[in-house]
This record gives structure tokens, sequence and C-alpha cells, in this order.
């Protein structure tokens, strides 16, 4: 082999293996400066800021395609932006106002959780055709998918309730009462439990994943927003928007043990692969809140745009 083959070769193989490795990118929803801050959680800092018009809010990742869905509450739909060249790739249109979004597990099928239709409208991720529409309850916000891809839950904000919708039929197979105004949801790795963030009621519902069984009542800080898992599922983590703070809350003994200040109104919460460290965008300080859950500490503060919510799981693995 010539040596400029052989450089060529190694061109190609650094670029490969930097491709494989990367580190997971936190994407950021900025709904008042219509943008999306990319953070690159290696470096921790933002690397680019993609234009999304339509007030965009929720994020959902799509491993299997590479791609990010930003919902867009003023656009009617949601944009799909491109993991890695992080770059806009199209507008689908749903109608009324979309807020919640999410991604089956095995990157097939896109939800969009319409506030005003008290719906759920699904995609195939192929070409974004429409295939179908789900009545829920009124004003759906968070929604998570099981780890077995069996399972869509949505939070029905006004009637305080949860859906467990059948991802193979897609119907509804079950709905819950909760507490007041839910609105950001998680399911643990087992697919076992599922945690619902109650905004009016200033607590956090443990339900039974499997069959929407009421298992405990958790109280937290004031107007719970998001929830996120760490540390092999150990550990609950809760954004309080009107305390500024982060309540972290034993999933063992479903008590809490502890609340992390961080920035003014925090609102999206996710956790990095690691399972060690969450993000946290705060809305009134437009910037994301870095948290060592083995610490249960602020490690760091980084800037990203105006008005920071990032609500779903907005980091890439």
């Amino acid at each position: 082999m010539h040596i400029r083959d052989s450089f060529l070769a190694f061109v190609l193989l650094t670029a490969v293996t930097t491709s494989v490795n990367a580190a997971p990118r936190a994407f950021i929803t900025n709904q008042l400066d219509n943008s999306v801050s990319v953070i690159d959680t290696q470096n921790q800092h933002v690397i680019e800021t993609i234009k999304v018009e339509g007030k965009p809010a929720g994020v959902a990742v799509n491993q299997a395609l590479k791609q990010i869905y930003i919902s867009t509450p003023e656009g009617g739909g949601f944009a799909v932006l491109d993991a890695e060249k992080l770059t806009n790739l199209q507008k689908v249109k749903v109608g009324g106002a979309s807020l919640g979004i999410a991604v089956d597990r095995q990157g097939a099928q896109v939800f969009v959780a319409d506030w005003y239709e008290n719906s759920v409208t699904v995609f195939d991720t192929k070409n974004f055709s429409k295939q179908k529409t789900i009545t829920v309850g009124k004003s759906p916000s968070g929604m998570t998918v099981s780890p077995d891809n069996h399972w869509l839950y949505v939070a029905n904000r006004v009637d305080d309730s949860i859906s467990q919708v059948d991802l193979n039929k897609l119907t509804i197979r079950n709905t819950t009462k909760v507490g007041a105004h839910p609105f950001g949801i998680t399911v643990d790795s087992q697919g076992k439990r599922l945690y619902c963030a109650n905004v009016e009621s200033d607590d956090i519902s443990v339900l039974d994943a499997r069959n929407l069984k009421r298992l405990a009542t958790i109280k937290v800080g004031a107007r719970p927003y998001a929830v996120a898992l760490a540390l092999n599922d150990s550990l609950l983590f809760v954004t309080n928007q009107d305390d500024s703070t982060v309540s972290v809350v034993d999933t063992a003994t479903l008590k809490q043990v502890d609340v992390i200040t961080v920035g003014d109104k925090p609102e999206g919460i996710s956790a990095h692969p690691d399972d060690q460290h969450i993000y946290v965008a705060n809305w009134f300080d437009n910037n994301v809140s870095v948290i060592d859950a083995k610490t249960r500490k602020v490690v760091n503060t980084i800037k990203t745009g105006e008005g920071s919510r990032a609500f779903g799981e907005f980091i890439t693995r």
C-alpha cells in the first residue's frame, strides 16, 4: 500500500471511530428563541444552535434513525432534525397544538400529543405518513414508551389521568386517575413502575406500569413538572418549577431524600446514558444545570437560549 493510501485509510478509520464513539448530545428546545441548542455532553458546551420555528417545546430521540423530533405547539406539528449533521430535515403537520412527543423503542413510530384536540397521532418514521389518531384524555402532555415496546403512556393534564395505549392495536387499554394536572412521566428500565409529576397537587404518583394500579403518592416541591431516573432506577429526580429545585426520591422507600437548587423555573429533565448525570433545562435562566446523581450536586451550568424547556427525553445514546 502506498503512503498516500495508508494515510487515507487512517483518516477514514479515524472518522468512523469518531462517529461510533461520539459523545451523547443533549437537544434543548429554547421556546422563546425558536431554536434548539445542541450540547456536546463530553465537553459540556453548546456546539450548535438550530433554528426551529413554532415555539419548540417537546423533544424525542430516534436512536435507530439518528433523528430528533421537536414538537412545535404554534407550528401545528413537529420538526425532524438530523442528529449527526445537526440540520433541519423536514416539518410534519399534525394540527392543533402539539406538545408531548415520543418515539417507540424500535424507532418505527413517532407519537405526537395534541393539547387542544385531546388526541395522540401516530406517524410512521419512514415517510411520516399518519397511521392513526387516538382519542385520549383532555390536554395530553407527557408521554413515554415501555421498555418492551408494548405500551405508550400518556399524561392527560386536565383529566388528572394516565392513559395506557396498546401499541400492537393502537387502542387504549386502561386509564387511571392520578394527582392534579399530571405532566411529565417516565417508566423504569424493567417496565414495572411508572412515575408521574402532578403539577397542581405538588406530588408524584407511582403506578404499576403493567396495569396502572396506584402504588404510592410522594410529596415533592412546588409545581413538579417532569421526572427522570438514574443510578439503576434507584433515584428519581423531579423538577419543581416554582421552587427552582430538583427533588430526589429514593425509589426503594418512596420518600424524598434530598432537594437540589438549580436554575430558575426548571422544566425539562433527562438522564445521561452514563446513568449518573442529570440534565435540567431552566426556563427563566436560559441555561441547563448538570447534576451528578451520586453526589447530588450541580457540577456544571451550560448557557443555552431564551426559554429553555426540553420537555421529553432529549439526550442521544
